[in-house]
């Protein structure tokens, strides 16, 4: 049997704004890929925290969390992820407390430690940006307390969420959130959909260093991975040119709302170099690509689990893109 019918499959969903489109159109395009997916048998559906950028709708992740989960069956719905050093662990720990609490065991808790914002949208948030990470441990710890079994002289205690025990994932783009997973014996998550150059180092880190623990015998690792899957190779090329705008607008400094594919792109070479960069670890095709490069990438990459990130620009294309990869997959 192929690996990849072995290799539970997820969606990372960055909730794009349309050029021309609304934030309740987003919505309700996000809605409608979970129910989707929940149908199709996907592991897990996760949302990111993104501030000030017109292009993603996810700024209020737990808020959206709750209502995908509350309009889906069975699959886990997390953060991918909260930005930790943007919030106090308490008010964390809380939130996803109530959402344990509404929805019993299909919570997941991804945390990263890149303020996912600039400095005046940091100072905005009543967040020093002097401040800087380095205290991300210890706010992890912290975080944990709260959503562990109370301590009998524990004197703030999150409630709800204290005893909840929501699954905590460390996310990371380097090798530094890849080896705090490995010493706490956390999963670990890897953001290839956008920083690929550093993926196997950061699993071979994870991988080597992980110390056993009550959450873990073994490491576990997810991989996020940009994926489009068409009728045919030429149409998902043809879909793929609005992830790519979206990686270019985004060097240039413009606006990063979907923009509709186009037949071909107006980029110096030093631009599609960085944008292929960005996309390196893209499988876009028809069914038969696509099932050769998750092969591929499943062997190269030893992933345990892989998140798909589909960007284009139609929300039926987006649909069917997974339609497509489910049929790969249970084949």
């Amino acid at each position: 049997m192929p690996r990849l019918a072995n290799t539970p499959l997820s969606v990372l969903d960055l909730a794009p704004i349309r050029q021309g489109g609304s934030i309740a159109e987003t919505f309700a395009d996000s809605t409608a890929l979970a129910r989707q997916v929940d149908e199709l048998g996907f592991n897990r559906y996760w949302l990111a925290e993104h501030h000030n950028i017109d292009g993603i709708a996810s700024a209020a992740t737990s808020v959206l969390i709750g209502h995908i989960a509350g309009a889906t069956r069975r699959i886990r719905v997390g953060s991918g992820g909260i930005m930790l050093p943007n919030h106090p662990p308490l008010v964390i720990a809380e939130q996803f407390g109530t959402l344990e609490t509404l929805y019993p065991g299909r919570i997941d808790l991804g945390l990263g430690r890149a303020p996912g914002s600039d400095g005046a949208t940091m100072a905005a948030m009543r967040r020093n940006p002097r401040a800087g990470v380095s205290d991300f441990p210890e706010r992890l710890d912290e975080l944990r307390r709260y959503l562990g079994d109370a301590l009998p002289d524990q004197r703030v205690r999150a409630v709800p969420g204290q005893g909840t025990h929501v699954p905590i994932w460390l996310l990371g783009s380097s090798g530094y959130s890849a080896q705090l997973a490995a010493r706490l014996g956390l999963p670990f998550a890897f953001a290839a959909q956008f920083a690929p150059g550093y993926l196997f180092e950061a699993l071979r880190l994870y991988r080597e260093q992980f110390r056993p623990s009550a959450v873990l015998d073994a490491p576990y690792a997810m991989v996020g991975m940009p994926l489009i899957a068409a009728d045919n190779d030429a149409h998902a090329d043809y879909l793929a040119t609005t992830a790519q705008q979206k990686f270019l607008n985004l060097i240039r400094g413009r606006s990063t709302r979907a923009q509709p594919p186009v037949e071909s792109l107006d980029w110096t070479p030093h631009e599609q170099a960085a944008v292929a960069q960005h996309l390196g670890a893209a499988v876009v095709g028809g069914p038969e690509s696509v099932r050769a490069g998750l092969e591929r990438f499943i062997e190269q990459t030893g992933a345990d689990e892989l998140m798909l990130v589909t960007d284009v620009f139609d929300a039926a294309d987006r649909r069917r893109s997974f339609e497509l990869v489910a049929d790969i997959w249970h084949d």
